[in-house]
């Protein structure tokens, strides 16, 4: 297989955590960015992922997957390994809505193409764009953690002892909370959760600064 990825994208670093936890070997095919106005724009990605977005995983026998939940639900369909979703349907949707209050609340108002609107057509300053990105993440990390500390459900991890998916996309959240300087105090049970899981060798080796594409 192939992933196109690229370092610092949080939908590709949840597959590369997936992919690492699967222990499912796969080829990286770099796409930057930001280098020359984003490779994901170019005509060449476009014909592998009409939305111009990362990650896309293409398949041995050519076939393309977009959408990183979309990917890694196929990949915890067709390797029994490390299971992302538990095996009742309550527990599976219980995961599912923490994956998806990451993936579709917080993580689409703060993506690359968003903050570039915000400082390049609508002229923002470069403090209310980081104020923006704060105010979006403290927001979603805040009921995600009442969520948890609610849950039964909680255990080393997201839901119980093993990681899953909720856990897939909250390292690559908590790492972009770290980058603009969130203050992650008031969260104390994704702090533990968080590094529960980089105390893993499936996570660790996704890091953003791990990959081959890395600035550093």
């Amino acid at each position: 297989m192939k992933l196109y990825t690229y370092w610092r994208s949080s939908a590709a670093y949840r597959v590369r955590i997936g992919l690492n936890l699967k222990g499912m070997t796969y080829e990286d095919a770099y796409v930057h960015l930001v280098k020359d106005g984003g490779e994901q724009l170019k005509e060449a990605y476009r014909a592998i992922n009409p939305q111009a977005l990362i990650p896309a995983l293409e398949l041995d026998d050519g076939q393309c997957l977009t959408q990183s939940l979309a990917i890694l639900e196929y990949l915890d369909e067709i390797n029994a390994e490390a299971a992302f979703l538990p095996s009742d349907a309550v527990g599976r949707a219980h995961v599912r809505s923490l994956a998806l209050s990451i993936a579709c609340d917080i993580h689409p108002v703060n993506n690359l193409r968003v903050l570039k609107y915000l400082s390049g057509t609508l002229k923002v300053s470069e403090d209310e764009k980081t104020e923006w990105y704060r105010h979006w993440v403290r927001t979603g990390l805040t009921a995600l953690e009442a969520t948890l500390t609610q849950s039964d459900k909680t255990g080393r991890f997201c839901f119980g002892d093993e990681p899953g998916l909720a856990d897939i996309c909250l390292v690559p959240q908590v790492y972009n909370a770290k980058r603009f300087n969130v203050d992650l105090t008031p969260y104390p049970n994704i702090i533990r959760i968080e590094e529960n899981c980089q105390s893993l060798s499936a996570f660790a080796k996704a890091a953003p600064e791990m990959q081959g594409d890395a600035v550093q």
